[in-house]
């Protein structure tokens, strides 16, 4: 395993994590037993960052995590993020009390006595530019309750306003062969701030694997069925914000990349990796299987000049337009 910085906060972060919005809840059907055994391999290997949330299963994953690391809370570190458990767009839902309120029930499901990285998770940006919840970051962190905060964010405005609160350590965005445009400015600027970078949804909910065809279909408790044109929540957090047809059909024209480098799902998590401004991506997994398949992304070699601006032009003439919602 290779480690990269987070930022300034001197955490050394393991270059493959793992989500868990998977063995959390919509994503199809999973099994807390098979979750477990995931998560005890991606240990093994030398895992040692996780992310979570309160919202994901209802604070179950939080609770799996927890019987996964027990005993290893020095040296496997949990972020996990709050606020989608009530109304975004509502103020209170950012106040002292509730924040605290969130805080307190995740480190209790967690089974810790403080949060390594304590994220909102993708608040609406006037939510940011008030400002107040940063301020109640700050007190939490003070006591000791949070050692470092973060910003889940939807969109590049998002995350370089985030950059502005000195007190934000990371941000989480969404990055991958079907969503480029946070490398263009935001990563850059994170890096010479001091801000480290997390990669959520590296495979573009599973595109990038090359598994599907036009033909899938998806449970309805999964969130690819029911959020497949943002019925629920931002579009970009499904398929990279592409209609499934599409990007099926531009998936397929991007296998050339699994070529020498085991798999695509794998070549497009070195991609990511390529950049030297990522921290770490953090697939989901829901199986032992996935987590093994995630981690050879690290054996993999890294992408030509030659291919990089093949990829670029790709994303430019082909994929780009296709893409919903703000970004």
């Amino acid at each position: 395993m290779k480690y990269r910085e987070l930022g300034d906060t001197g955490l050394k972060v393991s270059e493959v994590s793992f989500g868990t919005w998977a063995i959390g809840g919509s994503w199809g059907v999973s099994s807390d037993e098979e979750a477990l055994r995931g998560l005890a391999a991606a240990m093994e290997a030398g895992v040692n960052f996780f992310d979570t949330a309160d919202v994901y299963g209802n604070g179950h994953a939080e609770e799996l995590l927890a019987q996964a690391t027990r005993g290893r809370e020095d040296d496997v570190y949990i972020a996990t993020k709050f606020c989608r458990a009530g109304d975004i767009h509502d103020p209170q839902t950012y106040s002292e009390r509730t924040v605290r309120t969130y805080c307190e029930s995740s480190l209790k499901r967690l089974n810790r006595e403080r949060i390594d990285l304590y994220q909102i998770h993708c608040p609406p940006l006037a939510i940011l530019q008030d400002g107040a919840v940063f301020e109640v970051l700050d007190k939490l962190k003070a006591e000791g309750k949070i050692r470092h905060y973060g910003v889940s964010v939807e969109t590049v405005e998002e995350g370089l306003f985030c950059l502005g609160v000195p007190g934000v350590k990371a941000l989480q965005v969404i990055f991958n062969l079907f969503r480029q445009k946070p490398a263009e400015e935001l990563f850059p600027r994170a890096k010479a701030n001091g801000t480290g970078i997390l990669v959520r949804l590296p495979l573009a909910s599973g595109l990038l694997t090359g598994k599907f065809t036009q033909a899938s279909t998806f449970a309805s408790d999964d969130h690819r069925h029911f959020n497949a044109n943002g019925e629920q929540f931002n579009v970009g957090e499904t398929f990279a914000g592409l209609p499934f047809a599409k990007g099926v059909e531009l998936a397929d024209e991007l296998r050339w990349i699994a070529e020498g480098r085991d798999s695509m799902a794998s070549a497009s998590m070195r991609w990511i990796l390529d950049n030297p401004n990522v921290t770490c991506v953090i697939p989901g997994f829901k199986s032992v299987q996935q987590v093994e398949a995630n981690l050879r992304t690290l054996e993999v070699p890294s992408f030509s000049e030659d291919e990089l601006s093949r990829l670029s032009e790709f994303y430019e003439a082909n994929v780009k337009s296709h893409i919903r919602g703000a970004y």
